[in-house]
């Protein structure tokens, strides 16, 4: 029979790893409550230090896999991945972070509370800056997208890129696991101070960011129209379609558009030009970007933007760089980057690129204010995979405007403001705003990953730390 401080014991775990779980489910994935995500790993970094090794691994590995399995139907029903690598998407998180929460748990046991405070926000900064690096995804999963609700949070990644974000939100909790320990008085206050430190001017930068005026801005419409899905455009359907883009197109336009963007692959071409478009961007006087898929080439098909402009005779051209893994398995990828000519700065990309950090550091170093995404969701992603693109934003100093088939039509500062949008995920869509530009040269553009380097080393000390034998041994 289980004596009493046993059955204590592990309703304690219990209890612990269900509440981590539910605010994991809550706080990550296609919808996050951002401040649930400040509050997910508490319970697990607080109960670390209270049990033993391999039951404090366990409750982490448990309440992160139950959390991620809120992306199930995302992955199983709308993506179709096969069910081993749905597990592996789940699992893999899930076990990182159990060995985050051992290296916390052994370095707080061993009275060291500022390095064991640290451990956690550096081992998993560094965790997903080197996933980002080999992943296809690129920085998808990062948990700084969690955040991009609360505005003044995600300044910072003006300054560190996703990864600052992601460093504050899990700094918080390791804190307050920390002050809650046994470990001794002068570590927690070196902690506690410590928290207070980052997180107080951080919060404050981000604040007096946001209070920055626009310099100019551009109108711009978006569109999506659900079906019919690529179609030849020489075909009938493909023909109806043009019309009913043309019909939408005139009437931005007539709102006054400057520019319109419509969604990825909505056509598909041998032709280098489509005169329709390249008559209507003259007559209407705007900057037409429209996706395609480009069959002229005897390589091979590209997923390519043409963006049609008033006084150009053919259109400027950019052939996405970042291909979806299998879906995209026939699609050549394009290796330059593309700005329009005259002012304000336009670059190009194409939904999966905002992903991909090398496209915000590119299109910063070229000086853009404004970048025009066509792109293609999964409907239930909309939200999401939009507010990635809109952090890239941030990250490079350049306004966002990005036309999704069965997502989201958004336009966004290079603050991560929403001025406008618009859900394309079951239906057809349109809207038409007013974008603030700004000339922004953000840190994070200048000096790069350096902020996720410092992790890396940073972890490295923190592992020679935790694994050398301890003193007196």
């Amino acid at each position: 029979m289980a004596s009493k401080p046993d059955v204590r014991e592990a309703a304690t775990i219990i209890a612990a790893t269900a509440t981590s779980a539910l605010l994991w489910w809550f706080g990550s994935g296609l919808h996050p409550l951002w401040w649930l995500t400040w509050l997910a790993p508490l319970p697990l970094l607080w109960l670390a230090p209270r049990t033993r090794r391999w039951r404090a691994a366990l409750a982490a590995l448990v309440a992160v896999a139950a959390g991620g399995l809120n992306q199930w139907r995302y992955l199983h029903d709308y993506i179709g991945l096969p069910l081993s690598v749905i597990v592996y998407v789940i699992l893999l998180p899930a076990v990182l972070f159990a060995l985050v929460v051992l290296l916390h748990r052994r370095l707080l046991l061993r009275g060291r509370a500022l390095a064991a405070t640290l451990a956690v926000p550096v081992t998993w900064t560094t965790i997903g800056y080197l996933n980002s690096l080999l992943s296809p995804h690129g920085t998808f999963g990062a948990i700084g997208y969690t955040q991009m609700n609360a505005l003044p949070v995600i300044q910072v990644a003006a300054l560190a890129g996703v990864w600052g974000i992601g460093f504050l939100v899990l700094l918080l909790p390791a804190t307050l696991a920390v002050l809650a320990s046994d470990a001794p008085r002068r570590g927690r206050l070196q902690a506690g101070t410590l928290c207070v430190a980052i997180l107080l001017p951080a919060l404050g930068y981000g604040a007096y960011r946001l209070q920055a005026p626009a310099e100019e801005s551009l109108r711009i419409g978006l569109a999506s129209l659900e079906t019919p899905i690529r179609p030849p455009l020489a075909s009938p359907q493909g023909q109806d379609l043009l019309a009913r883009y043309q019909a939408v197109i005139a009437r931005l336009a007539g709102q006054g558009a400057r520019a319109v963007v419509i969604p990825e692959t909505s056509f598909a071409t041998a032709d280098a030009d489509i005169p329709a478009f390249a008559q209507q961007a003259r007559q209407d006087r705007l900057q037409l970007d429209v996706g395609v898929e480009y069959q002229g080439e005897a390589g091979g098909e590209r997923n390519m933007a043409m963006v049609f402009q008033p006084d150009n005779a053919s259109p400027a051209t950019y052939s996405k760089h970042h291909l979806i893994p299998g879906f995209e398995a026939r699609y050549r990828p394009g290796s330059t980057y593309r700005m329009l000519d005259g002012s304000p700065r336009i670059g190009l990309a194409i939904c999966k690129d905002m992903d991909f950090h090398d496209i915000g550091q590119a299109y910063a170093a070229l000086g853009a204010q404004l970048l025009l995404v066509p792109a293609w969701d999964f409907s239930v992603d909309g939200w999401l995979h939009g507010r990635m693109a809109i952090l890239r934003g941030v990250e490079g100093g350049f306004a966002v405007a990005r036309a999704a088939r069965s997502g989201r039509l958004t336009l966004s500062d290079d603050r991560g403001r929403v001025v406008a949008e618009a859900s394309s995920e079951h239906h057809d869509a349109e809207l038409v705003g007013d974008l603030p530009l700004r000339h922004t040269r953000t840190p994070y553009s200048r000096w790069g990953d350096l902020f996720a380097w410092l992790n890396l080393a940073g972890l490295l000390a923190l592992l020679w730390r935790a694994l050398r034998p301890a003193r007196g041994a």
